[in-house]
């Protein structure tokens, strides 16, 4: 039972090593520096999210103030016409 489940761990270690990692492998470069592509990619994906979300917001107040213009008028012409 534990010579499987090290046996499995010894072979995903070794897959690991063989991963393509996103920071620099010199052991020169220090600090953030280091990992510039991982922060670069993170800073792309949260203003990827920031104008999404705010793409969203812009069409959901759009689309409320279409359906409460359209309310107001169904029931202006409800009252104006009798229903």
């Amino acid at each position: 039972m534990f010579s499987k489940i090290f046996s499995f761990l010894g072979e995903v270690k070794g897959e690991l090593h063989k991963a393509s990692w996103p920071w620099e492998s010199d052991p020169k470069i220090k600090g953030l520096k280091k990992y510039k592509e991982l922060v670069d990619s993170t800073i792309v994906v949260l203003i990827a999210m920031i104008l999404l979300a705010g793409f969203v917001q812009f069409w959901d107040f759009f689309d409320v103030l279409i359906v409460s213009s359209t309310h107001d008028f169904a029931d202006f012409l409800f009252t104006k016409f009798g229903g």
